[in-house]
């Protein structure tokens, strides 16, 4: 299998995280999984912006009209519920 090409990427960081990635063995390898990781919890929405435009806002309102943010009794995470739905909760499967 061919191997991707790759690209160098910069970013500016402070001394302490600095600091913290000058022991890491493979720092590239850290860095790399660290971000992947993070774009895995990318709120759907804002895209991690924590921002939502003008025109999201709107198709947020219409979609609470039938869902609620709630905090889970067990876990006591904020989720979404839907009120068409039985509520079933995921740590009972």
């Amino acid at each position: 299998m061919p191997q991707q090409k790759q690209a160098v990427v910069t970013f500016k960081a402070e001394e302490s995280l600095l600091e913290a990635l000058r022991g890491m063995p493979n720092r590239s390898a850290f860095i790399r999984t660290a971000i992947l990781a993070a774009l895995d919890n990318l709120c759907p929405l804002c895209l991690g912006t924590g921002i939502l435009t003008p025109d999201q806002k709107t198709h947020w309102e219409v979609f609470a009209e039938d869902h609620q943010v709630r905090e889970c009794h067990t876990c006591h995470e904020w989720h979404l519920v839907c009120s068409h739905s039985a509520g079933e909760d995921r740590h009972d499967r």
